[in-house]
């Protein structure tokens, strides 16, 4: 794996959601540094990507409400376990459940695997809850994927926080998630 700085020169080959990351984020003059990669699915793979990039990718997890009537995307530190009580309690949801595919691309225009603050942007509507960890925003540096799970970026927290999120019209939320038994 190589780390580049931006997008990359030729896009041929890659999914439009992909390229369409790559564009807004240069759109909001973010500068980021991105590599690419085999699918990653497992910690080793993982371990490998955020050694080259330098920071810890952050688990994102696409998560709604008994009724499916309230989703929330939840960045927390990957060494973190979820506990759906624990979450449950802060946010005022009496149960928790991973999202489903279909919700998936409906409102972040994202498949599993690569689920991403990135989706954010597609999200016209504001459908879906942005929920951040405390410890996710004492880091300086971010990693995600840009809605897809064979490229990873890099990008500043403060660039994500105050240059993004204000753009695609999301705020957040802090929670804090100890993850332990």
């Amino acid at each position: 794996m190589i780390l580049y700085d931006g997008k990359p020169e030729d896009t041929t080959g890659r999914l439009p959601r992909e390229v369409r990351t790559y564009d807004y984020l240069d759109t909001l003059q973010i500068p980021y540094q991105r590599t690419d990669h085999e699918r990653a699915d497992n910690m080793e793979a993982c371990n490998e990507i955020d050694a080259v990039l330098g920071v810890l990718i952050c688990k994102n997890l696409f998560l709604c409400n008994r009724q499916k009537t309230k989703f929330y995307l939840l960045m927390m530190p990957g060494d973190k376990k979820f506990k759906t009580k624990e979450l449950s309690s802060q946010i005022n949801s009496a149960r928790l459940s991973f999202a489903g595919e279909d919700a998936m691309l409906k409102y972040l225009d994202i498949e599993p695997g690569a689920v991403s603050i990135m989706g954010l942007m597609n999200d016209k509507d504001h459908d879906v809850t942005l929920l951040i960890d405390e410890d996710v925003l004492k880091d300086e540096y971010i990693g995600c994927h840009p809605c897809v799970c064979t490229s990873s970026l890099k990008l500043r927290t403060s660039d994500l926080i105050e240059k993004f999120l204000p753009a695609t019209g999301h705020t957040y939320t802090t929670v804090h998630l100890v993850g332990e038994d």
